[in-house]
Order: structure tokens, then C-alpha cells, then sequence
């Protein structure tokens, strides 16, 4: 183990691009795809939930071991990667002010190193630091101290070994964190819903992506629920459930649908409405998650996501997340009456009104010609592809900055900002009207998102990066050093 990467630079993949992904359960066809491919199809089995490690007296201690495993996938035997002998990893429960120790042993064959996405922890030393190395065999202690008032919601844990990335959570290294509120709410039951995609080659192993998958950022092509494919939700007709949805893919969007049954948005990443919103359908980008109430109305129905569009390249190739079920809903029995009322929320802090120490603008770009390390193609921020060494942004602690955070390329990119929570103020062209906190915010083709950052509670060095992971570990990644 090294907790002093920034002597370390990995040599990343070439470029590719991705094909169009069509119906069936998230199926996506590659022209370019080698060799044959295995597509386990088996679904209709009930939802199992990821095991779940209980925080207990403030102190949450857990052991986790990456490496190769044998699973069970669509009713097929399949090779994936797994930091238990399941996938998703468990799920970890914690509370506000707990201390989370994580001993994370390597047995891959390459570094890694994890990354505890959203917590508002430090960065530093043994904590959120993705600087950190662990070499094949080694293990490293790392150490999380939540604040006292840090937000309750749904997060979660994965790599961030530059240029490894998308490789290792891709093969099926993720899995939940969950930060309860003081008071559970009056639901029938919660549900944890990792959301994955993968794609696995004949011999049953995870298929590695073309360069141009890479170039696009890969879709696999099934799409899985807890490491399920197309699993059954069952209940009762009239009972209110909570649904913790982590978009854990590398590249693909998802637009949820749950059809006939009545869905509401508490939240979005750890941000929680004062009161939730009725909506139609939640569009989450990798690495978002969502807090959803479902109201289950009597029969069958699915979980479905709808297309979504994420740009191309000059319309010479798309990368479309395509429709895809995701599950099937039953509701049967005798009805039951609807939980009790929920707890309204006090409203979100709000930077709208008040002064900024300073404004950046940062410009997230594609682009043509011959980019560092020999590729054909580069993914910046600024101009400058990743480099571990260079530091990008230097804050002063205790500030509030606002950024604009621009997209001159074709593709939509999901900026993601370690450590910190972002409050969205302007998002496609239109000033948003109420608070919104998010640690992902999707920045379109040719668009802008315009966002506040309270640098508060830590300093340290970390990074911002684009959260479509290949695009990550091809160089869309910046250094920042707030102290």
C-alpha cells in the first residue's frame, strides 16, 4: 500500500466509442465487439438485497476484499468482480457523526484503491483520498469521521484508481452507503436498488471495452438490479415503499419509470425536499442517486427506463442509453391503508442570496488530433488532461466560490466534485428555483450548469472529474486544493 501516488502515473486505454443500445434488458449490439458473447436472459426471481453492515455504538469497522468472483448472473455462472461474494458489495448503514474504518485488501491484479462518493469527509491521509495506491496483494486502512450534522441520504463506495476506473466498477466493484435520518419514515419497507450494467464474453468473463467504447463510454449490455437480471419486487396493493436508487453504470443514463403506480421524488444525491414531489419519471446520470417513495397500485407492472440521448460524435455515432426494464412490480393481496404522514423537512440551505469570494469558469471539451500518451482523441478540463502531479484549482478554505462549468462538445458529461456538495443555480439555460444540493450535475452538449460551493468542514487536495468513467480515465479529471 501507497498512500503517496502522485510519483505514480498509469498508462490509460486507448479510445472508443459506443454502439447504439436497443430494448430487451439494456441490450447493447457493438459493431466493433470481439469475439463471441454470453447474454444470460434468466429473470422473474424476487429482489434480493445487498447484505448490510450496521453501524453500532458511533463505529462502523468493515473489511473488504477486492477480487475475482464467481457469481451467479441471469441463472448463468459468470466471472465479475466483487468486494464479497456477492454483487453489489454490501451495503454500509451508518449515521451522522459515526466513524467509518474500512480495511480494503487487494486481490486484483492491477492497483486500486476506493472512493466513498458523496460523504462529506475529509480527503486527507487515510481518508477520501483518491491518491491512494494499493498494490496487488497489499491492503490499506482507511478512515472516515461523518460530521455530527452530515446529511442523511443514499451514497455510495467504488474505485477511483486513475486509469482503472471504469474497468473495475464496470466489473462489479460498488456498492451502497446509507446515512439514516433519526427517525426511520412510515414506509412498508426499503429497498436498496444498485443499478449496473455489464457485458460478459463467451467464456463467461466481463468483456473488455473496444477503444471505441472507451471513446463513447461503454453500455454493457445487460442491465442489472443488486446484480439481477429483471428481478421481481412483490407487495401489497396500498403500501407506500422507499426505493434508495444508485446509478452505479459507468457511462449509461437512466430515465426510471415505474408505470401505473404513484412515484414520488423525496431526493436526489444528499439533498432531501422539504416535501416530496410528485413526478412522472427521475433522470439520474452515473453516479446519481435517488430517494423515491412508490405507492404500490394492485397488479403487475415493470420498473422501466426510457431512452436518453447522451450526444455523439458530429452524427457519425451515438451514445444512446436505451429503453431497458429494469424489473417487474406485483402488487397483490388485501390492500392496506397508506403509512402515516411524513416529516416535513426544513428547507435547504440557500447560497442564492449571499456574496461569493470568487468565480471560475471551467470547460469541459473533446477533441480531435493527437492527444497526450499517442491517442487520437483527448478528453480535457481546460485543455489539460489528468495529471496527478498538477494542481488545477487552488481555494481558500471557509469560501464560497461559484463556478460555471461549460461543455463545448458533443456529448453530454456528468461533473462530479469530491468532498464538497454543489447548490445548482442555472441548469439548461433556466435559473433554478429552489435549493438543490448534488455532488453529480449533468452538464449538456454544448451547455453550461452554473453552481455554488460552500468549501466548508475539510481541506485537503482532491479532484473533479467527468463521471462517465471512461471519460475520467482518459483525462476529463482535475486537481483541487482547498487549504
Amino acid at each position: 500500500m501507497r498512500p503517496i501516488p502522485r510519483r505514480r502515473a498509469l498508462q490509460l486505454g486507448a479510445l472508443g466509442t459506443a454502439g447504439v443500445v436497443v430494448g430487451g434488458w439494456g441490450l447493447a449490439r457493438q459493431a466493433s465487439s470481439p469475439g463471441s458473447t454470453r447474454t444470460p436472459s434468466g429473470g422473474g426471481t424476487a429482489l434480493t438485497l445487498p447484505s448490510e453492515l450496521v453501524s453500532s455504538g458511533g463505529v462502523l469497522r468493515v473489511e473488504l476484499d477486492a477480487a475475482p468472483r464467481t457469481v451467479t448472473v441471469g441463472g448463468e455462472r459468470v466471472t465479475m468482480l466483487g468486494y464479497a461474494d456477492h454483487v453489489p458489495g454490501p451495503t454500509l448503514r451508518l449515521r451522522p457523526g459515526d466513524l467509518l474504518q474500512i480495511r480494503l485488501r487487494n486481490g486484483l491484479d492491477e492497483p486500486t484503491n476506493l472512493h466513498v462518493h458523496g460523504l462529506h469527509v475529509s480527503p486527507e491521509g487515510n481518508g477520501d483520498n483518491p491518491f491512494v495506491v494499493i498494490e496487488p496483494g497489499q491492503s490499506f486502512d482507511y478512515s472516515y469521521q461523518l460530521p455530527p450534522d452530515h446529511p442523511a441520504g443514499t451514497y455510495w463506495y467504488h474505485p477511483h484508481l486513475h486509469g482503472t476506473v471504469a474497468d473495475q466498477v464496470f466489473g462489479g466493484l460498488y456498492g451502497a452507503i446509507v446515512v439514516d435520518e433519526d427517525e426511520p419514515l412510515p414506509v412498508a419497507r426499503e429497498r436498496v436498488l444498485v443499478v449496473s450494467d455489464v457485458s460478459f464474453d463467451g467464456a463467461g468473463n466481463v468483456r473488455p471495452a473496444s477503444p471505441q467504447e472507451r471513446m463513447m463510454g461503454r453500455e454493457g449490455d445487460l442491465l442489472l438490479v443488486n446484480g439481477q437480471v429483471a428481478p421481481v419486487l412483490e407487495g401489497r396493493p396500498g403500501e407506500r415503499e422507499r426505493w434508495r436508487v444508485v446509478n452505479a453504470c459507468t457511462s449509461r443514463y437512466l430515465r426510471l419509470v415505474v408505470d401505473g403506480q404513484r412515484f414520488q421524488l423525496l431526493g436526489m444525491d444528499l439533498d432531501r425536499s422539504p416535501i416530496p414531489e410528485e413526478v412522472d419519471e427521475v433522470v439520474l446520470t452515473p453516479g446519481n442517486r435517488a430517494d423515491l417513495l412508490v405507492t404500490l397500485a394492485e397488479g403487475t407492472t415493470t420498473v422501466r427506463t426510457r431512452g436518453y440521448d447522451r450526444g455523439g460524435m458530429g452524427g457519425m455515432m451515438s451514445a444512446t442509453s436505451g429503453p431497458a426494464t429494469l424489473a417487474t412490480l406485483a402488487a397483490s393481496g388485501d390492500a392496506v391503508a397508506e403509512g402515516g404522514q411524513l416529516p416535513q423537512l426544513p428547507p435547504s440551505r440557500d447560497l442564492r442570496t449571499g456574496e461569493v469570494d470568487r468565480r471560475r469558469e471551467l470547460t469541459m471539451e473533446m477533441g480531435m488530433g493527437m492527444g497526450m500518451r499517442g491517442r487520437m482523441m483527448s478528453f480535457t478540463i481546460d485543455g489539460g488532461e489528468f495529471d496527478h502531479e498538477r494542481t488545477d484549482q487552488q481555494v481558500a478554505a471557509g469560501t464560497i466560490e461559484e463556478w460555471t462549468i461549460r461543455n463545448t462538445s458533443t456529448m453530454d458529461h456528468p461533473f462530479h466534485l469530491h468532498v464538497w456538495p454543489m447548490q445548482v443555480l442555472e441548469e439548461r439555460g433556466r435559473a433554478v428555483k429552489e435549493p438543490r444540493w448534488r455532488d453529480v450535475v449533468d452538464v449538456p452538449a454544448g451547455g453550461q450548469v452554473v453552481v455554488r460551493i460552500p468549501f466548508e468542514g475539510h481541506t485537503g487536495r482532491t479532484v473533479y472529474h467527468c463521471h462517465i468513467l471512461d471519460h475520467e480515465d482518459l483525462g476529463m479529471m482535475g486537481v483541487i486544493d482547498v487549504g
